[in-house]
């Protein structure tokens, strides 16, 4: 009876050492865990006030403008879809997004890092146009819509000359693939 006793004794206390360490583990990975989510920075939206923004005319592919834009904020943030363009203080529409340059995941971007979009200003089939002195640039958030502050960058030169065949693409985390379309 005694042999029995201890070894039921035995299985029992094995088996609340096992209880109690998988307790332990457990206990130290929700730890870990919420010790983590307390030290990752917060991913906020690229805006106007976060980043800044430049353009600069390509030579190649002809007809194209590289814009860019750089983390200056203290947190990562994300370059939703592609940026709403206004080709002059006159524009009615922003330039159409061209859907074939979609990439595979949102582009975040680190303090001090870049997004890029490649602008086409005009193509020999496009229609209309005119010569433009100014680009007026919102981010877009994650439902897509356009944020509320705008900025104006000047264009190159004496203008850039946008027609009906003007787009832009989606960000890219490049200038290469932002000009391969």
């Amino acid at each position: 009876m005694r042999s029995t006793t201890r070894s039921v004794s035995r299985t029992v206390a094995s088996s609340m050492v096992v209880a109690a360490l998988a307790l332990v583990g457990f206990q130290a990975a929700e730890q870990t865990a919420s010790a983590a989510t307390k030290k990752a920075p917060s991913v906020v939206t690229c805006t106007t006030a976060n980043t800044t923004l430049t353009v600069t005319k390509v030579s190649r592919p002809i007809n194209h403008l590289l814009l860019k834009a750089t983390n200056t904020g203290t947190k990562p943030c994300y370059a939703y879809i592609a940026p709403y363009l206004r080709a002059g203080a006159d524009a009615q529409a922003p330039l159409p997004w061209a859907e074939e340059t979609t990439p595979q995941a949102v582009v975040t971007l680190k303090p001090g890092q870049s997004a890029y979009a490649g602008i086409t200003t005009s193509a020999p089939d496009g229609e209309g146009g005119a010569k433009e002195k100014t680009l007026g640039v919102f981010f877009a958030d994650r439902k897509g819509n356009a944020t509320n502050k705008e900025k104006t960058l000047k264009l190159p030169k004496a203008g850039v000359f946008f027609n009906s065949a003007a787009t832009v693409t989606y960000w890219q985390d490049n200038a290469k693939d932002a000009l391969s379309w």
